[in-house]
Order: C-alpha cells, then sequence, then structure tokens
C-alpha cells in the first residue's frame, strides 16, 4: 500500500517501512512537501525522497538497503598513489551550494536530473539549520569534487557526489569515513546498490537490520562542533590509510 501524505502537516509522522512496495522496490509513500521538518522525520524513519520534476514527491524505503561503515572503507593502492600527488585539499561546509548545485548537473548518460530546483532549496535549509553537509575537494579555489549528506546522530545518509577529475568523489567518500571513524560515527547510509561504493566497502543489509542500527545511531548523537574542521591536505589523508 502507498500511504499518501498531506502537504499542511510537517510532523506528520511515515508509515512503518515494512509497508513499503515490493515492486517498485521501497515506494512507500507520495506527496507532502519538503519542510525541514518533514525531511528530519523521514531520515529518521529509514525514509527518502527521490522523484524527477514530472513527478509529485515520492518516499523511499528499500529492501536491502545499501550502507558503508566507516571502520571498512577501502582505500586502495591506486587510490592512495593519487591522493599523495598533492596539489589538492579537503573542506567541509565551505561552499555547500556549490556542491549541491554540481550534484544536480545532469550525468553524461542523463537527460535531467532528480535534484530538482526545490530539493536543492530543502537541503540547502536543512544545511542552514545545521543538519545537512558539505565534503568538498578543491584544487586552489576550484571545486573538483564533493558530497553531500544529512547528519542525524552517528547516521549519515549520503545523498549526492560528482567528480570532476579522476578519483575525486573516492577521496571525498574517504575523508568522510575519516571524520565519522574519528568522531563516533556508526554508518553512512548509501540508500541502493552501486557499484562505486561497494568497490569502496559499501554492502548490503536487509532494511530491518538497517532501522535497528539507525534506532541506535540516533541515541548517540555527535557534536555539531565535529563538523567545523580546517581544510586538510589530500596527502596528509593518504598518509593516514598507509
Amino acid at each position: 500500500m502507498i500511504y499518501r501524505l498531506d502537504n499542511t502537516t510537517p510532523q506528520q509522522r511515515f508509515p512503518d517501512p515494512a509497508q513499503a512496495e515490493e515492486e517498485p522496490n521501497g515506494l512507500l509513500a507520495v506527496g507532502g512537501d519538503l519542510h525541514p521538518q518533514r525531511l528530519l522525520n523521514a531520515y529518521a524513519t529509514g525514509v527518502f525522497p527521490w522523484y524527477s520534476d514530472d513527478q509529485p514527491i515520492l518516499w523511499w524505503s528499500p529492501d536491502p538497503r545499501t550502507v558503508l561503515y566507516p571502520e571498512d572503507i577501502h582505500v586502495s593502492r591506486s587510490l592512495r598513489k593519487q591522493m599523495r600527488r598533492g596539489g589538492l585539499q579537503l573542506r567541509v561546509d565551505s561552499d555547500f551550494e556549490q556542491v549541491i548545485r554540481a550534484c544536480a548537473e545532469p550525468r553524461r548518460d542523463e537527460a535531467g536530473t532528480w535534484l530538482v530546483p526545490e530539493m536543492q532549496q530543502a537541503y540547502l535549509s536543512l544545511q542552514r539549520l545545521g543538519h545537512a553537509h558539505s565534503i568538498e575537494l578543491w584544487q586552489g579555489e576550484t571545486l573538483v569534487g564533493g558530497l553531500y549528506g544529512v547528519a542525524l546522530g552517528a547516521a549519515f545518509f549520503g545523498e549526492s557526489m560528482f567528480s570532476r577529475i579522476p578519483s575525486a568523489s573516492r577521496m571525498t567518500m574517504t575523508y568522510l569515513c575519516a571524520r565519522m571513524a574519528t568522531v563516533g560515527g556508526r554508518l553512512i547510509d548509501c540508500q541502493v546498490f552501486n557499484p562505486h561504493l561497494a568497490r569502496m566497502g559499501a554492502r548490503e543489509i536487509p532494511r530491518s537490520r538497517f532501522l535497528a542500527e539507525l534506532a541506535t545511531a540516533l541515541r548517540e548523537p555527535i557534536d555539531p562542533n565535529a563538523w567545523l574542521v580546517e581544510p586538510l591536505d589530500v596527502e596528509h589523508l593518504a598518509e593516514r590509510h598507509g
């Protein structure tokens, strides 16, 4: 059964994700709005929005769920070699808006983007409230890669990433895992299977297990100041991984 949400009550609770459709996998609800409170309720329930500009707002909780545990990050020898070349710097939240605009650009094999303008504005609102963050890769003063997502408790919900130079997204994901491990983060939600992330250590787990681990992570808040970090030269990140 697909539930219909109203667009006047952002505090409205989401139905149990176990009620989501099997086909299409994980479709749970339709409608509502992208009010910050509704988005936070969704993520805390294990639900996320994903739709195109010709569709109503669609809410998903697929089974299985793809997650990356920070301690499982795989940094290949070739990636370490690339990071040691220097000239790149990692920053956090220095230009969230530019990151989300870059993530919204259509990929070469895609005609459009799911990051429609109202979605972009919704995540910008969450960032202003301290709930969304960007990990950015800079070459001088040029943004060459990045990712963004939502942070709740000891969980980080990865939303999108982009690369303008080889391995940029792998470098930003490696840094995200390093930050999460440092501050006690438990898991990174990658939502659905992606071969690129699987090569970095992401795995699929049953939705029931994901929801149980998410509930634990939400009870372990991370200090918001953990995201206020100084820029890091990429070669120093390589040193941490041998």
